[in-house]
């Protein structure tokens, strides 16, 4: 009887409850989602040709030891964002523009490492192009060494003075010893030094601006 009868009342058949029909996926409804494509950027041989050249120039031991030596200065704008801080440390009155300045250098930074994100071109790998220093990532377009050295003669080299001409005069060597080293096309320095000079120019316009308010 227990099992036949419910306790407050008689007993009622149970009727199964239907289940819900499971939604059509989006891709039924919808068809399958496309992945996103990375921008191509692909070298031309003219490039690769010019590469080429410049390591058959200039590839010799001393230059590559001198490009190597900028190559770890220049790692993530390191040795430029330390110049920045020591600037600050040392030079009191000037300290809001060192900050600001240093900022900079790191922001033109960020963005030549979003905008390889983005690009997605690989590192030179050619038979006859010799890659002489490791490099932390394999994304090459555009060269964030490059970029944070533009930014940085924009941004630091008014601060430092005289000495100050000595960072706008590294600008060149340093994107000619990233094709040194085989780590970067032509086009990666000069886009990257057109991107670290643009953000350079914004920040210290923003500074401006918001120094006379």
């Amino acid at each position: 009887m227990g099992e036949t009868l419910d306790r407050t009342g008689p007993h009622r058949p149970r009727t199964a409850v239907p289940e819900p029909a499971p939604e059509p996926a989006p891709e039924a409804m919808t068809g399958p989602v496309p992945a996103t494509e990375p921008l191509e950027v692909a070298p031309t041989p003219a490039e690769v040709r010019v590469l080429e050249r410049v390591q058959a120039t200039l590839g010799h031991p001393p230059v590559v030891r001198v490009a190597t030596g900028m190559s770890h200065f220049g790692e993530h704008a390191l040795g430029w964002l330390a110049i920045g801080a020591a600037g600050a440390l040392v030079d009191r009155r000037r300290r809001r523009e060192w900050v600001a300045a240093t900022a900079g250098v790191a922001l033109a930074h960020g963005a030549s490492v979003g905008v390889k994100r983005v690009v997605r071109r690989p590192r030179p790998d050619h038979e006859r192009v010799r890659v002489l220093v490791g490099t932390p990532s394999t994304l090459s377009f555009p060269s964030a060494h490059a970029t944070s050295t533009a930014a940085a003669a924009v941004l630091l080299g008014p601060l430092l003075g005289r000495p100050g001409r000595l960072v706008a005069a590294a600008v060149p060597p340093m994107a000619l010893s990233r094709m040194v080293l085989g780590v970067h096309y032509p086009t990666d320095v000069l886009a990257g030094t057109a991107l670290g000079a643009a953000v350079g120019l914004l920040t210290r316009r923003l500074h401006a601006r918001k120094g006379r308010r």
